[in-house]
């Protein structure tokens, strides 16, 4: 994956500062939070808590209200250190850091008289650079997926490497029938694949593409349909097909890695190569 510069940090920071991650399963994954390494600290004395939620400026967690933890926010003036742990790719221990805020309110977070408040945390100074880098990977992802949804990215050596695709080589399920295919371009919204054998039969069938990543090393199944085909000039047993994602099942780590590749390439449409045209955008 690319290095993120400073400049990114910052221009992250700037946009993206009041702007809320919700912590969804999927994204705690993506981002590789360690939800057992997570806690609230006041006063020298520490309680465990979940993270809903957090921009650059703040979070809202779910944590207990016990009479002692009530007694130590009253006396630190609702001060406290909330403390984040990642894994991250290539480091053997996770990546923790504590973010000071204040606690600016709470209530029962159920009716059934459960010891647990949500809280809501304002940072009282810039959160690590760590932090801006996960959080902004995500929030530039979900843009760029909106905005630059019409974007190829041609399967080179190069953007393989940009965007760590382990292989192009891979397998297209159609209506539970797996098919080997290989890869040739990947947008947010679609993708163009090589087959073989008559690719007519498959035309407006639903379909589930694999694409392997190499870093960090996960397989992702993308569902979608597809939508026309071609023949490929001089071999009439391969077929180009043209793959429509559904959009709102996109995987956010295939959005996470193709926006990477993307934001080292010019900002403008990539150009088109000769043959199939890009997968129409919904």
């Amino acid at each position: 994956m690319a290095i993120t510069t400073s400049q990114q940090i910052s221009r992250w920071y700037e946009v993206y500062k009041t702007i809320d991650v919700s912590f969804t399963k999927e994204i705690v994954k993506a981002i590789g939070l360690e939800p057992r390494h997570v806690y609230l600290k006041c006063v020298g004395e520490q309680w465990p808590c979940v993270i809903y939620s957090s921009s650059f400026a703040g979070a809202k967690i779910i944590a207990t209200s016990k009479s002692n933890f009530t007694e130590k926010l009253q006396k630190a003036n609702s001060l406290v250190s909330l403390r984040f742990s990642f894994r991250m790719e290539g480091k053997t221990d996770p990546v923790s850091f504590f973010i000071q805020g204040r606690v600016m309110g709470s209530a029962p977070y159920t009716q059934s008289g459960s010891e647990l408040q949500f809280m809501t945390i304002e940072y009282t100074q810039r959160p690590p650079d760590d932090l801006i880098d996960i959080l902004g990977q995500v929030l530039e992802a979900n843009v760029s997926a909106a905005r630059r949804r019409e974007d190829r990215v041609l399967v080179s050596p190069d953007m393989m490497r940009k965007m760590s695709l382990l292989t192009k080589d891979t397998i297209i399920s159609v209506q539970g029938v797996p098919r080997k295919c290989i890869i040739r371009d990947l947008s947010f919204s679609g993708a163009k694949i090589i087959i073989m054998g008559l690719a007519r039969f498959l035309v407006d069938k639903e379909c589930m593409l694999r694409i392997d990543f190499e870093e960090p090393r996960e397989c992702v199944d993308i569902k979608g349909s597809i939508i026309r085909f071609e023949d490929v000039e001089g071999r009439k047993d391969l077929a180009a097909v043209a793959v429509v994602f559904d959009e709102a099942l996109l995987p956010l780590s295939y959005k996470i890695h193709l926006n990477a590749c993307l934001s080292q390439t010019r900002p403008s449409r990539l150009e088109e190569d000769p043959g199939l045209k890009a997968a129409p955008q919904a």
